[in-house]
Parts: structure tokens; C-alpha cells; sequence
């Protein structure tokens, strides 16, 4: 059976969001693929998307890129629409010295266009967020969702990286 599910990768030609486009084109489920990225990335998400559609697995992938001041609830209907999962690895890294608190800021900005974009093109999919500090951006979508009269069990926090990471150090350190 070919796959039924149409995935959305937000920052999807980032550096984590590279990857986890791959696994999905790669994964039998999909159907469809899309790439969305600011058009100020470092690569191009049309680039990536033209990389994956060479993958011998039938996944159809397109790209989308906006930029940096559009509103996702104004420009990504297409992208959007249908979408049975939204990963979102999008927002900016914890610069050294920055504030937490200053961090949430700007990353909650990034989340919320993305967040309310899904909630009215896609509101039965699984949004996915790797935003930090994820602990505070989950939550704080999810009430958003809430307001909106949707599910907010659909919001997920992904912090299997984190994890990962953690793994690795005490590794190094325990031997």
C-alpha cells in the first residue's frame, strides 16, 4: 500500500531540518514531502527539495520559501493544507550569555506564525516542535491551539535530540 500521509517539514532546509526531510522521504507512509524555509536560508529550500525528488521511493516533494517578515497564515496555505504531520525544527539557537527568557521570546514568535498557520489549514494535523526552550514553547501553544477550539494533544514537544546529546556527554565523561 503507498504511503497516505502528507508531511511538512518547517526550517525543513536547516541543518536539522536536512535530515529529518530524508527520513521522511525515505519512510513508506509519506506520500508527500514539503520543504518550507525563509528565502534567506543558507540553502535554499528549493535546493533540498531538488535533492530528495531524486530519492527512488515515489514521495512527490515540493519546496516553499517565504520570507522573514511573511505570515505563515498569509502565504502557506498550499503548503500546508492536508498536512497529517508539521515538524517544526525552525527558530533560532541559544546564543552564549543570552537570556532564556530573551530566547523564548523570539523562538514563541517563530512557533506562534507556524502554529496558528496549521491551526487553520491543517487543524487534525500532529504539530511537531523543536523550538527551544520546548519545555515553554509547547505549552504555550497549546493553549493558543486550545482558544482555537482544537485538540491540543495534537501539539507535541521533541526533545529525542536533547537526549541524544545528553547520552553522548555522560558517555564521554563515563567511559
Amino acid at each position: 500500500m503507498p504511503g497516505q500521509f502528507k508531511v511538512c517539514i518547517v526550517g525543513g532546509a536547516g541543518g536539522i531540518g536536512q535530515p529529518l526531510s530524508l527520513l521522511m522521504c525515505m519512510d513508506p507512509n509519506v506520500k508527500e514531502v514539503c520543504v518550507y524555509d525563509l528565502t534567506l536560508a543558507m540553502v535554499p529550500a528549493e535546493g533540498v527539495a531538488a535533492d530528495l525528488s531524486h530519492i527512488n521511493k515515489g514521495v512527490k516533494v515540493k519546496a516553499y520559501a517565504f520570507d522573514k517578515d511573511d505570515k505563515a497564515i498569509e502565504k502557506a496555505e498550499e503548503c500546508l493544507t492536508g498536512c497529517n504531520l508539521v515538524l517544526v525544527p525552525a527558530g533560532v539557537p541559544r546564543k552564549p550569555g543570552q537570556d532564556r527568557k530573551d530566547l523564548l521570546n523570539i523562538n514563541a514568535g517563530i512557533a506562534k506564525n507556524i502554529v496558528e498557520a496549521c491551526a487553520k489549514f491543517c487543524p487534525k494535523a500532529v504539530v511537531a516542535l523543536i523550538v527551544n526552550p520546548v519545555n515553554s514553547v509547547v505549552p504555550a501553544m497549546c493553549e493558543m491551539w486550545k482558544k482555537k477550539g482544537l485538540e491540543p494533544s495534537r501539539i507535541v514537544g521533541v526533545t529525542t535530540l536533547d537526549c541524544v546529546r545528553a547520552n553522548k556527554f555522560v558517555h564521554e565523561i563515563t567511559g
